[in-house]
């Protein structure tokens, strides 16, 4: 069950806007009256300027830890969920195993089911754990130096079967690229990709079209970029959703499963490799693209002497 806060949050609004009225009345009151004395008026003016912005500033600051708990609420219930459904699954099949005689072909069919739930169960505990640790600290350590292109390339069939897709379902273009050193984790990375291309899976309900581009931005970056034809993503979500928690609330209409820590993971280590992530959709019902920009590896002597891309 969904807990909200929105009757919280209007309820802030409501005080802060009454707040702020009467302590205009009053203070408006006080100079009409008390207009003659100079000395009090240019005293009274700065007085209720700073308490006008003071019940703004508070109210604003209430309003937005309302919406912080909200989110924390929402990410609990997903991460409830996410726990409680593969836990009751696997038991389920285990008490069916134990207590009935079941053909071969469907005890190993029952196995199946239990290890995609294992795996969903550990995917989840995580991408919890992963979302601690990349809040606790600056930079990403145990850095080496990769091939974004390969990184791509073994991202893309990982996610292919991971999510039972059929071959094309999610192409590659490297743009001429057979190689785009960089320095960086393979595994955070590699989580970074894979919660990108998952999105792009999950969000496309009306059939998987996923392209994934690499390319070099200049002798200082590289791209990889995500593009589906899925829901999309309104333009007011479209920086919220690399936030802790943040989930677009036509999104959870299609009950899809998630912590809304995905993005927020994607970003963290973007930055730490020193780069970013954005989001780009021209609306919902259009696809979105997903870029993350990473440094390149210091290129070569003969490289250095080439010119640099636009």
């Amino acid at each position: 069950m969904r807990v909200t806060r929105r009757p919280a949050i209007v309820l802030f609004i409501l005080l802060g806007i009454c707040l702020v009225a009467l302590t205009v009345t009053l203070n408006v009151t006080w100079i009409i009256l008390n207009w003659r004395r100079l000395l009090l008026l240019w005293l009274g003016i700065p007085i209720f300027l700073l308490l006008t912005a003071g019940v703004v500033v508070n109210t604003v600051f209430l309003v937005r830890e309302v919406r912080r708990n909200e989110r924390q609420n929402n990410f609990l219930n997903a991460v409830t969920h996410e726990l409680k459904t593969p836990l009751a699954s696997i038991r389920l099949y285990l008490e069916t195993l134990q207590r009935h005689t079941v053909p071969e072909a469907k005890r190993q069919e029952f196995y199946s089911i239990m290890l995609a739930d294992s795996e969903r169960l550990l995917s989840t505990v995580e991408q919890v754990l992963k979302a601690g640790e990349v809040s606790q600290r600056a930079a990403s350590h145990a850095q080496e130096e990769l091939d974004l292109v390969a990184l791509a390339r073994s991202s893309v069939q990982a996610a292919v079967v991971q999510h039972k897709l059929q071959e094309g379902a999610i192409t590659l273009e490297t743009l001429d690229h057979a190689t785009l050193p960089i320095h960086g984790n393979p595994e955070e990375l590699q989580t970074a990709l894979g919660n990108v291309l998952g999105n792009a899976v999950k969000y496309s309900p009306n059939g998987v079209r996923v392209a994934v581009r690499v390319s070099a931005r200049g002798k200082k970056w590289a791209v990889l970029e995500v593009m589906d034809h899925g829901i999309g993503i309104p333009a007011a979500h479209l920086k919220s959703v690399f936030k802790r928690f943040h989930r677009v609330p036509h999104r959870n209409v299609l009950r899809t499963k998630g912590t809304g820590l995905g993005l927020f993971l994607v970003r963290s280590i973007a930055k730490q490799h020193g780069g970013d992530a954005w989001a780009e959709s021209p609306g919902p019902g259009l696809g979105t693209t997903i870029t993350l920009q990473l440094r390149r590896a210091p290129a070569s002597a003969t490289a250095a002497e080439e010119p640099e891309q636009a």
